[in-house]
Order: structure tokens, then C-alpha cells, then sequence
């Protein structure tokens, strides 16, 4: 029997047991999954030749790479999210709302960098930066105000912090309570790489080692308190961000993963007990075929990780589940509109390499904050793709063609040899220290940079096609009078609150960051206490000292 003949009766067994079990148990009408021309279509295809099934496997089995749902997105599209936060918690609120009414499936935050380097709106360093590039959240009030309204038990939060994740998360915990909602009906993601910030970004605060110790109590405190949230999200969008190829983000990105795995791992907790709840995010760049096999690639080669080199047993410690946001690096300030073009297709790429959440980027965002109707635009491009485009009737619509699963099995070659490399460094802390991953991504970024210079890589109208004058832009713009208003907040709530039991608490984070027990119960404590988030973030600085990164 030929390979292409054990297919066809794998896809037969997989349609029967795997697909129509599902199919029914949705609901789902298939009679409704036919083209204009009548035809109906299939849930999947298989290839005509030159795929075997151990590499491409079926949707929703291992090794994920035609995707993690057997029904995928006949079932239920992604998760359509719009990353929105900027000034004062009540002004991201209004957004959120708009955004819910507007159709938008799951909320995604982000923050300021004041929050995301742990000092309150009143700090001096913060002087400028309160609200700019996201939403300014000091106290638990700040938080309370930021989901005013919002059902924390239907709808899902993704927020994007890292150094500061621990206590936005107890933060986020203690307002569900406060509404009645235990912490076991939360669900949504806290971004909490900072690996990634060595190497890319810059967001650190403390030294890698109780960095890496407060992402293993996040890991090992929602495995326990927190069962439908997911407390990391791994993160290769900021490594493209700063300039890496397609294979380098899924090697780096799976390098992280690796050295988070390995530090839960030495707590004594199962694999199984928590990598169903690791989840990833990734870029969507320009070059469409890569951006879906960069996807396809990075599932399976995750699956044979878990698999092969920690002994995962459950298929969904197996399954790559994943965000995609559109490459902020690719959007122009020269004719903004051209940007909707490109991420409409950087969306398409995503949705076809069989993302399971999507945030689209605005049109301005080259230029400033989107504005709510660019943020309404970007959430439509979605909606359209979705219930207008066909392309989610059928399940890995692209699975065997011969020139993306060429560009899989390539892609997946190059960034295992980056793997290969990094574990004979000692793993992925080791290469960071030694500065190897910030030097590869350096050197990409250089040679994307000189063939854009030399026109060997076109970007409409920066390097061609470039206009003679463009019409005035309108874009948003944040009140600079907010900064001073949360400013004055922050200190109005630390005066009228029970500052004997702050500091309790304070000192209670204190001892707990000198010893080696969980940090997150005393954190939940803390922000129970009315301690800010700049004071728990001190009183860890006090114990862990602060990361100078070396020149």
C-alpha cells in the first residue's frame, strides 16, 4: 500500500471518529460549507502525493501541524480581539465597551510603561510616560474602574505584562471576587515572558533567575487557583518585532517555552498538570506562504518537543495553541491607508496558518495610538475574513500544497538547527546571557534593512510608488492633563487607605521573595491590602536588586 493509500484511509477514519463526533455534538450544518458553484466541500483535503501522514498528520491530532481542532473553524472562529488601553482606566473602559458592542470576542489590555516597569503614575520616572502607550493601573481600584461592567465570567482578558504580571494578574483575581466570580471561573491570558525582554524588548526588571522564579508561580498557581487561565503567553512577536527572520522567531520562541517548562518542571509539578495551559504569540509579517507555514511548522515542531523531550502524555499538552497580532514593524506612516492592505492580508496568513486569537492593527498606528474608528476597521477586516472570505468552511484549506509544505519542512529544519545550537549553549538562558540570540536577531534586521535601501525588497510608498504629498492624517491624540489626574489618584489612595495593613503585606512580599515558597498568595494578599502596584514591585526590588543589562 502506497503512502498516499494509507492517507486517503486515515482521512477516511479521521472524518468519521474524530470530525463527525465533533461536527454533531457543534451542531454544525455542513450542508451550509458549499461554494457559489454548488460544490461541497470537504472538511479537509488531503495531499495528491509526496506528504506522509507521520509529518502532516490530521487536524486536531498529532503533530498538530494541520492544526489543534478537528473542527477548527467550522466550529468556532478565533477569538477576535483588539489590543486597546491608553490614559485612565475609565477612558480604556469605554473603548472595551464599544469594541464588545462592535462584535469583538475577547479583550486584550495593554498597559503603560510606567505598569509595565512597576512604578506608580506618581513615581519621577514616570513623569511623561503615564497612559501614553497604554492604560495607566496603580491600585485595585484602578483595576475595578478598567472592567467596570464587563462580565469577567463570559468574557476572556488577555493582558500584555511581564516583569509586573504576577500582581496584574492578583490584581485581576481580586476585582473578579469583588463581582463574585471565584477565581476558578476567570478565564484569559497574562503575557509574563520576560525572557523575551532580554532579548528584544527591554521591559525587565529584576535579574533572569526570580524573574524566571515569578513566572514559575504564576505557572504553578493558576495550575492550582486559576484553571481556565492561561498564566504565560510565549512570545515571538516582539522577537520579529525587533528584526528577526521567520525562523528565527519560532526557534527563539520555542527556546523560551523549553527553559519555562524546565523551571515548573523542577518544582515537582507534571508536565500534564500544566502545559494545557501554555499558550504562545506570534507575529503575522508580509511574506504570506511563510507566515502560514511559520505557524504550521512551529506546532509541530512544539508537539515532538512535549512529546519527545518531556514525556507529555495528554495531546493537549501537545497542542501549540497561539495569538497572532499583525506586524506593527510593517505598518507606514507614508500613505497610511495601504496599511489596511497589509494587514488584511497579515490576518489571512493567520487565519490560514489556524490561529486561535487575532488582534488586527490600525491603520494609524504608524503614526499614533489607533483611533477608535481605525480600532473598529481592524476588528471588521476580521469579521470579514471570517464570514465573507470561505476560506474557514474548510479545515487547513492550504494543508498539501506542495509549496507550503515545502516551506514547513524548510522552515522547520533552519529553526531546529537553532535549537540544536542553543541547547549546546545550556539552553536558552545561557545564550541570552551570552548575547547569541540578540546578535542574530541584530544581523537580520541589518540585512532587511540594506534590501529595503536597495530596493530589493519594495515597501509601497516608502521605497516605491512613493506619493508626491499626502492628505493630513487625523490621529489620537492622549490628554496630557490625565497624567497629573492619575497621579493625584494614586496618592489619594494611599492616604485614606488601612496603611497598617499595606505595610503587613509589603513585609509579608518581603520575606516571602527572601525564602523559596509561592509568591503569588502573598501578592494576592498585598493587592487585597490596597498595597500599589509600584510598592509590591518595590518591595521585590528590595530583595531581588534590578537587571543592568551589559553593553
Amino acid at each position: 500500500m502506497t503512502d498516499i493509500q494509507r492517507y486517503a484511509e486515515a482521512l477516511a477514519r479521521w472524518e468519521h471518529d474524530a470530525y463527525a463526533p465533533q461536527a454533531r455534538k457543534g451542531g454544525l450544518d455542513d450542508a451550509r460549507f458549499t461554494t457559489s458553484s454548488g460544490v461541497r466541500l470537504r472538511p479537509t483535503y488531503g495531499p495528491d502525493g509526496g506528504s506522509a501522514l507521520e509529518k502532516l498528520g490530521l487536524p486536531g491530532e498529532y503533530p498538530f501541524t494541520r492544526g489543534v481542532q478537528p473542527t477548527m473553524y467550522r466550529g468556532r472562529f478565533w477569538t477576535m480581539r483588539q489590543y486597546a488601553g491608553f490614559g485612565t482606566a475609565e477612558e480604556t473602559n469605554a473603548r472595551f465597551h464599544r469594541l464588545l458592542a462592535a462584535g469583538q470576542m475577547g479583550l486584550s489590555t495593554a498597559f503603560d510603561l510606567p505598569t509595565q516597569m512597576g512604578r506608580d503614575s506618581d513615581h519621577p520616572r514616570a513623569l511623561g510616560e503615564v497612559g501614553r502607550v497604554g492604560v495607566a493601573i496603580d491600585t485595585l481600584d484602578d483595576m475595578e474602574r478598567l472592567f467596570q461592567g464587563i462580565p469577567l465570567d463570559r468574557v476572556s482578558t488577555s493582558m500584555t505584562i511581564n516583569s509586573t504580571a504576577a500582581t496584574v494578574l492578583a490584581l485581576y483575581q481580586a476585582v473578579g471576587e469583588r463581582h463574585g466570580v471565584p477565581a476558578k471561573a476567570l478565564s484569559g491570558t497574562v503575557q509574563n515572558d520576560v525572557l523575551k525582554e532580554y532579548m528584544a524588548r527591554g521591559t525587565y526588571i529584576y535579574p533572569p533567575a526570580p524573574a524566571l522564579r515569578l513566572i514559575a508561580d504564576t505557572i504553578v498557581y493558576a495550575a492550582e487557583r486559576l484553571p481556565r487561565f492561561n498564566p504565560i503567553s510565549i512570545s515571538g512577536y516582539h522577537v520579529r518585532e525587533a528584526g528577526s527572520t521567520a525562523a528565527q522567531e519560532i526557534a527563539f520562541t520555542l527556546a523560551d517555552g523549553i527553559a519555562y517548562v524546565d523551571q515548573v518542571r523542577a518544582r515537582g509539578l507534571e508536565v500534564d498538570r500544566f502545559a494545557g495551559r501554555l499558550s504562545f504569540f506570534f507575529n503575522v509579517h508580509n511574506h504570506f506562504l511563510e507566515e502560514v507555514a511559520k505557524f504550521r511548522a512551529a506546532r509541530r515542531m512544539w508537539a515532538r518537543l512535549m512529546k519527545d523531550r518531556f514525556g507529555a502524555k495528554d495531546p493537549r499538552s501537545m497542542a501549540l495553541r497561539f495569538h497572532a497580532q499583525t506586524a506593527g514593524s510593517t505598518l507606514t506612516a507614508q500613505q497610511p491607508d495601504n496599511n489596511v492592505v497589509r494587514v488584511t492580508l497579515q490576518a489571512l496568513a493567520a487565519v490560514l496558518g489556524g490561529c486561535q486569537s487575532l488582534h488586527t492593527n490600525g491603520r494609524d498606528e504608524a503614526l499614533s495610538l489607533p483611533t477608535e474608528a481605525s480600532a473598529i476597521l481592524a476588528l471588521r477586516t476580521q469579521q470579514i475574513i471570517a464570514h465573507e472570505s470561505g476560506v474557514t468552511d474548510v479545515v487547513d484549506p492550504f494543508g498539501g500544497a506542495f509549496a507550503l509544505e515545502k516551506l514547513t519542512d524548510e522552515l522547520e529544519e533552519r529553526a531546529q538547527a537553532y535549537l540544536d545550537r542553543i541547547d549546546q549553549m545550556g539552553g536558552m538562558v545561557e545564550a541570552i546571557s551570552r548575547g547569541y540570540p540578540q546578535r542574530e536577531i541584530e544581523e537580520a534586521a541589518f540585512l532587511a534593512q540594506r534590501a529595503l535601501e536597495d530596493k530589493r525588497q519594495v515597501i509601497v510608498g516608502v521605497n516605491e510608488f512613493v506619493a508626491p504629498s499626502e492628505a493630513p492624517f487625523e490621529t489620537m491624540r492622549v490628554d496630557p492633563e490625565l497624567e497629573a489626574q492619575q497621579a493625584e489618584r494614586v496618592r489619594s489612595y494611599r492616604a485614606t487607605r488601612d496603611s497598617e495593613a499595606a505595610r503587613r503585606a509589603l513585609d509579608a512580599v518581603r520575606e516571602g521573595a527572601k525564602g523559596s515558597a509561592n509568591l503569588m498568595p502573598r501578592i494576592v494578599d498585598a493587592v487585597k491590602a490596597s498595597a500599589t502596584l509600584g510598592e509590591i514591585a518595590d518591595a521585590l526590588r528590595d530583595v531581588f536588586g534590578e537587571y543592568r543589562a551589559a553593553v
